[in-house]
């Protein structure tokens, strides 16, 4: 996997005036919406060419790099690859969101009994509260017929906020039982694997 840690020019966080309920932020869902979709726009206006490998975004292994990072939000530019997944996990204390870039991914999340999936596609938004658990996997762009199945499969790109930063990611498997059962908790400061 090809990271890149750098912070790049400041994403600045605002936080509205009205709280609905009391979290682990300051920030609310919206907020980090919103961050995502201003620093969307700021990539695709080439704010941050500078950041992406020379020749590019990875083809062939996920990539990532923070955009911006202090005690309150981290912004992550993440690639999304076919066949690399995150596997099933949440954010641990931190609320997050995402604003899809190009391509699509498919988002499994367990909705307490079973997984559930929907499509994210570029320009698409969503974001997750506590106790969120999902899988996250590139998926193909446009009807599924034998030439873009076989042709070039461009990464998916998209912008991440997580408030308070990341610190730690629990992984999770369904059992046979059709239960969600933990499997791990790591310490982190980099977005899901």
């Amino acid at each position: 996997m090809v990271s890149a840690n750098l912070v790049a020019a400041p994403v600045r966080s605002r936080p509205s005036p009205l709280r609905a309920v009391p979290g682990p932020t300051r920030l609310r869902l919206a907020d980090l919406l919103h961050i995502t979709d201003r620093t969307a726009d700021d990539v695709l206006s080439g704010h941050y060419d500078h950041i992406v490998p020379p020749g590019g975004v990875p083809t062939d292994d996920r990539w990532f790099a923070r955009l911006h990072g202090d005690d309150e939000v981290d912004v992550w530019l993440i690639s999304w690859v076919p066949g690399h997944r995150t596997e099933l996990h949440d954010h641990g204390g931190s609320l997050g969101a995402v604003t899809l870039l190009s391509g699509s991914l498919d988002e499994f999340r367990w909705d307490g009994e079973q997984l559930r999936r929907r499509r994210l596609s570029a320009g698409d938004q969503a974001a997750f509260p506590l106790g969120w658990v999902h899988d996250v996997v590139w998926a193909p762009t446009g009807p599924r017929t034998a030439a873009t199945l076989s042709g070039p499969r461009e990464p998916a790109l998209s912008v991440h906020a997580y408030s308070p930063p990341l610190t730690v990611m629990s992984y999770y498997e369904v059992n046979d039982q059709h239960r969600l059962r933990r499997e791990r908790t790591e310490l982190t400061d980099q977005p899901e694997k």
